[in-house]
Parts: structure tokens; sequence; C-alpha cells
């Protein structure tokens, strides 16, 4: 199924439909938190393995992780050197996370803000989406709306009439990192985001 932004943006905020954009790494299947349950059906995706929370500004994160004001100042100049872009961080999560993002793990949530502009716009619109790369489960992503609308023929994905975006996405998953005790951070993934070691995060890689 394709559509406008306007109606992928009714469409996630219903809670009724997956849906599917381009970003600055790989094209996501997005929908409303609570109801990320839908994306480990239709990816026939371990619920060990947890989904991103994607928002349109860090501020509209913040709220969905929990921690000391030592730490939040942490992440938060972590944030404002490495966002809009590919690095996701592991954070502890607060109350508000829906259980179905990470069922296997509740206490730790996946964040990042997208450097897309296009994907920023939707997400200004929707507020913070559960997000996952658009392919089955141990598959390769899937990089054309095209091969998407294939493989998942009751998402909805954005028209080919729609703005082009003003950057070629890296066609890499998002660096992602996790949050350890004693301001330590763990490489859990090395992506887009090319980090030498824990420490170059907040050395100013």
């Amino acid at each position: 199924m394709k559509g406008s932004i306007d109606q992928l943006v009714l469409a996630a905020t219903s809670g009724q439909t997956i849906i599917s954009f381009p970003t600055d790494t790989v094209p996501a299947l997005a929908v409303r938190p609570d109801k990320a349950e839908l994306i480990f059906q239709v990816k026939q995706r371990s619920t060990r393995k947890p989904l991103i929370l994607m928002g349109a500004t860090p501020e509209s994160l913040w709220p969905y992780v929990k921690g000391t004001t030592e730490e939040m100042q942490i992440w938060q100049q972590v944030a404002q050197q490495y966002w809009p872009g590919a690095l996701t961080l592991v954070l502890p999560a607060s109350e508000k996370v829906p259980h179905a993002i990470n069922p296997t793990d509740p206490t730790t949530l996946g964040i990042r803000v997208p450097d897309c502009e296009l994907t920023r716009n939707i997400l200004q619109q929707t507020g913070p989406m559960a997000t996952t790369s658009a392919n089955l489960s141990g598959q390769s992503p899937l990089l054309k709306m095209t091969e998407i609308e294939a493989q998942f023929p009751k998402v909805l994905t954005l028209e080919s009439t729609q703005p082009v975006l003003t950057q070629t996405p890296s066609a890499i998953p998002s660096t992602v990192v996790q949050w350890q005790h004693h301001s330590q951070w763990n490489i859990l993934r090395q992506g887009a985001v090319k980090l030498e070691s824990e420490s170059s995060i907040s050395n100013g890689m």
C-alpha cells in the first residue's frame, strides 16, 4: 500500500497500521509504541531483539529513559554531539515505555534521532515511533520501497511522488551503544557511525 505523508501520519497515530519510510541509514518499519507487537509479528522477529524508539528531537525521547542528573547530562551531551545521526543509545527505560517494545528486557530502551529531514517531519507529527529495519528477521535490510511493498503488502509506504531525500541514505544500520554504570559505554553494533572504542563516544570521535 502507498500513501502520502498525511496518510502515513494518520495511519501511524491510529495504531492499527505499520508504516514504512526512508531514514538516513536503511528504510524503517514503524508503528505506535504501544502496538510494537505488530512489527514482531510481521517481521517474524524474536522478542529477544528489541525495537528502537525513533523521535524527531532529543526532547521527545528523554521522557522514555531514566537516570541520575549526572547521567542525563552525559546522555544529552552525547546526543548533542551525534544527533541527528546514526547512533542509537541504549539507556535505562522509564515507566513510560510500553512493554511491547522490549518484551524480554523492558528495563532498557534504544533511542535515536535520524539525520533525515523527511523522517523527522513524519515523527514530528506522529510522536516517537517503535522502529526497526524493513526486512524479515534474519534477512538483509530492504533498501527500496518497491521491495518493501512486495515483502510487506499490508505496510503503508510513502508514494514515490513525495519529496525526494536531500541526502543519500547510507544503507548501513545505525551504530548501537549501551550505557553501563560508572560512565561507561558498551558497543553492541558497529554501524554507520564508526567508533574505535567505548571511550571514543564521550571523547568526541
